[in-house]
């Protein structure tokens, strides 16, 4: 079948919309027909060569949609379940997985490196040669084929536009702060970068309850996204030098846990430098491969700070989405609002354009 999808061929161009051909789902696969694509930072590092990813390729790895069809040996789905693709696919069985850290599971490394499926080869062509797939996900397209395993089931009254959403940056966020860093009631938290995932750890915060949650960014438009989804103060980073400043409301204390969600070493030692002893540093922003930090030693021993990461919120998707989808219900996580914008397929350069600005918390593609 035909599908159009934006293909990045090269290091440094825009997306393309092309149509593609999507071959059936194989054993242990589902065709998904997509309804919304998320607009993440991390395929923007793609488009830019901070992220290494194998070309040419359909981008995508955060959106949702419904089953078009399953191939054989599928048990778990059938067509009309409405799913979230899950970019970091999981065996159940490993260390990782048994000791309730599938994210850290080696079974999709496979697809993420490579970007065939876990046969070795690809669904995607044009013109008869291979389109890869990007993070087992491709959600840039108008149908894609992923693992069952990596489809996650969700109630068919849910919204699809902000069913995409908790698929990368809504449970990478607040799973920092509840999964990683487990935030305790009355703790102070600072969160270095406001962009979508940012504004989700400040949610994770606010919902573990944080008492004072202190966002820094550069952009006065996300300070104000931070404000609205819970963050109590908010530091200019480009008048004011962060760690001070974060010293100077915690009395110079420190606070107890503290997040980078950029990806530049430099603001992940500001994120160390501000923490309290015994406080917890989580890196969430994706660096180069080759990106290396550098922390006082004797502060990690006579201090007894952490520095960790964490990946995909550290979490259990098949267990923590139905979770968040309640949240949500109850009035205490923010899709509504951190969904600032939807655009038509075809414009997803322009949907890129107005992330690299800053202009939205979080935006969708829509088919």
């Amino acid at each position: 079948m035909k599908a159009r999808a934006a293909v990045l061929f090269e290091v440094g161009q825009k997306l393309e919309i092309r149509d593609v051909d999507v071959e059936p789902p194989r054993h242990g696969e589902v065709l998904i027909r997509m309804a919304a694509g998320g607009v993440c930072h991390s395929d923007l590092h793609v488009m830019t060569g901070h992220l290494v990813a194998s070309l040419p390729a359909i981008l995508g790895h955060e959106g949702a949609g419904v089953v078009a069809e399953v191939g054989p040996g599928v048990t778990s789905l059938k067509r009309g379940d409405h799913v979230i693709p899950l970019w970091r696919l999981s065996c159940g069985v490993c260390e990782y997985c048994s000791d309730g850290r599938p994210a850290l599971c080696a079974e999709g490394s496979q697809i993420r490196m490579t970007g065939r499926l876990l046969d070795g080869t690809t669904r995607f062509s044009l013109d008869g040669k291979e389109i890869k797939h990007f993070a087992g996900v491709s959600s840039f397209s108008e149908y894609s084929v992923v693992p069952e395993r990596a489809a996650l089931k969700i109630p068919e009254d849910f919204p699809l536009d902000r069913a995409a959403l908790l698929g990368c940056a809504v449970i990478t966020g607040v799973g920092a702060a509840v999964n990683a860093a487990r935030v305790r009631p009355g703790s102070s938290v600072a969160i270095f970068g406001a962009g979508g995932v940012g504004l989700n750890v400040i949610q994770g915060a606010r919902i573990a309850g944080a008492e004072k949650i202190i966002a820094v960014d550069i952009v006065p438009a996300k300070l104000a996204f931070a404000t609205e989804f819970g963050a109590t103060h908010v530091i200019d980073a480009r008048g004011a030098d962060p760690v001070a400043a974060i010293r100077a409301l915690t009395g110079g204390r420190g606070v107890d846990y503290a997040f980078e969600v950029i990806g530049l070493p430099a603001t992940m030692r500001q994120a160390y430098d501000t923490l309290a002893k015994r406080g917890m540093a989580v890196v969430v922003g994706v660096a180069p491969m080759t990106a290396e930090v550098s922390v006082p030693v004797m502060s990690l021993v006579y201090e007894e700070r952490v520095l960790t990461g964490s990946v995909y919120g550290s979490s259990r998707p098949r267990i923590d989405i139905p979770k968040l989808i309640d949240l949500y219900r109850a009035g205490k996580l923010r899709l509504d609002e951190l969904l600032t914008r939807r655009y038509p397929f075809g414009e997803i350069n322009e949907a890129y354009a107005a992330l690299e600005r800053g202009e939205v918390a979080r935006s969708v593609v829509t088919f």
